[in-house]
């Protein structure tokens, strides 16, 4: 079985089943320490990315924080 996504306007279709924010955050080549992620308008806390799964629709906002001054 599959999931299908929607990460910042963009759906993502095939996901594993089971894959949790952890993975994702993996397949994406992304740094967890650097980005927020809002998963059906809630904004998710750092330490529950190991414990949330993707479901089928979830749509979600990833935000990358970058440095300046």
């Amino acid at each position: 079985m599959s999931v299908t996504i929607v990460i910042n306007g963009e759906t993502h279709a095939e996901l594993p089943d089971g894959l949790n924010l952890s993975g994702l955050i993996d397949q994406l080549g992304l740094h967890p320490h650097k980005i927020a992620i809002e998963r059906n308008r809630e904004i998710v806390a750092k330490s529950s990315y190991q414990d949330t799964l993707l479901m089928d629709g979830d749509v979600l906002e990833i935000i990358t924080f970058i440095g300046g001054g």
